[in-house]
């Protein structure tokens, strides 16, 4: 199979979708790699290190987009890439389509066999794919709420973490998953204090295990999250529902109690946000103010750490593109394995049904569609 590996688009994206060795194991078995010309500098991976494990440089994206059978990517493609594709081409990528109609619409008419990150599944219920992201994603959450707190940011002036004598910042984390749980981590280990609140009685029973006490937890209730955000200098929304919409945890009315200076940081916005009201922003403008209080939310927060975002992807994606190249399309979706579970559009059928019903589209199972 012929794997493309274009250069991302996306404002402010350093990642790439496959590393220098993971081209190598996919050349030594037996497939074909295409990669844009420049595609791994913003990661510190330079075409000469692409070149030396036996893959073919292109210096246009169309050119990699029209020669290859699978386009391997990391985020979703942007508008100016939505005529490259051709029909029965596999993109294999995070899609977050449910707040995209536009995107969705042009893999329908593209016929693309579109397969998101996100969206694969294990047996067992988890998002093998979704997870680095998340974790970095969570990770990256308390570093940026210590710039963005500090006076030269515009911020109150408050330090994140703790020192004698001075109340440390209070930061409220609104989802216990992946995002959640590593977000409460590192700001923990610096000295916020940290309240984690999951509709889900079970991972808050084990956050408070496995942390022994350290992060408080709080069932999510309407009147739970807004008495907690009443005093919150932080408030870091992390909820996600795979393939569908970020429900609207924290409404326009808490924030309206929150304090002045305080922040928000939306790292649901790739799914529309887990805040109500709340836009998108960008690495380069991050933040807005609203009512005094600062919101922060850029999509791809993992793209900043290009480096170690694209050695942590490459690792999870990489078997998961050798089934791909090594069986196609119909294999995948013969197994009923975690990759089927993550066709959001094949042959131009919206094939999730999350997804579909996000965004209003008929949905066809995959197995029909196939058939």
């Amino acid at each position: 199979m012929i794997v493309g590996v274009p250069k991302e688009t996306k404002a402010e994206e350093y990642r790439v979708s496959l590393t220098p060795d993971k081209v190598d194991l996919l050349v030594k078995n037996g497939h074909r790699v295409l990669v844009e010309s420049h595609a791994g500098e913003g990661a510190g991976f330079p075409d000469r290190h692409f070149e030396a494990v036996g893959a073919v440089i292109e210096k246009e994206a169309a050119r990699v987009f029209d020669a290859s059978d699978m386009i391997v990517k990391v985020k979703e493609p942007q508008p100016l890439e939505y005529g490259f594709f051709h029909e029965d081409q596999i993109l294999f990528t995070y899609l977050h389509l449910a707040p995209q109609p536009e995107l969705t619409q042009s893999l329908l008419d593209s016929r693309v066999a579109a397969i998101a990150y996100e969206t694969v599944q294990s047996d067992d219920g988890e998002l093998p794919l979704l997870y680095p992201m998340s974790e970095i994603a969570g990770k990256l959450a308390p570093f940026v709420a210590a710039r963005l707190l500090q006076n030269i940011a515009g911020g109150p002036g408050k330090l994140l973490g703790r020192v004698p004598g001075a109340k440390p910042s209070n930061m409220v984390i609104v989802g216990g998953g992946t995002v959640g749980f590593n977000a409460s981590l590192v700001a923990q280990s610096v000295g916020a204090d940290v309240t984690i609140v999951d509709v889900n009685l079970e991972r808050l029973r084990y956050i408070s295990l496995i942390t022994h006490g350290a992060i408080d937890t709080v069932v999510s209730t309407p009147a739970n999250v807004a008495d907690l955000l009443s005093t919150a200098d932080v408030v870091v929304g992390a909820v996600l529902v795979p393939g569908a919409s970020a429900p609207k945890v924290v409404t326009r009315d808490m924030i309206g109690v929150m304090r002045e200076g305080s922040l928000i940081i939306d790292v649901a916005i790739d799914q529309g946000g887990s805040v109500e009201d709340i836009r998108p922003t960008s690495h380069k403008k991050p933040t807005y103010v609203e009512g005094g209080v600062t919101r922060y939310a850029v999509p791809n927060m993992p793209g900043i750490v290009g480096n170690t975002s694209s050695v942590s992807l490459s690792n999870a994606t990489y078997p998961y593109v050798l089934d791909l190249a090594n069986g196609g399309m119909e294999a995948c979706v013969q197994n009923g394995g975690p990759l089927s579970r993550g066709v959001n559009t094949y042959r131009g059928h919206v094939t999730h049904e999350a997804v579909a019903r996000a965004l209003g589209f008929d949905y066809v199972p995959l197995k029909e569609v196939s058939a």
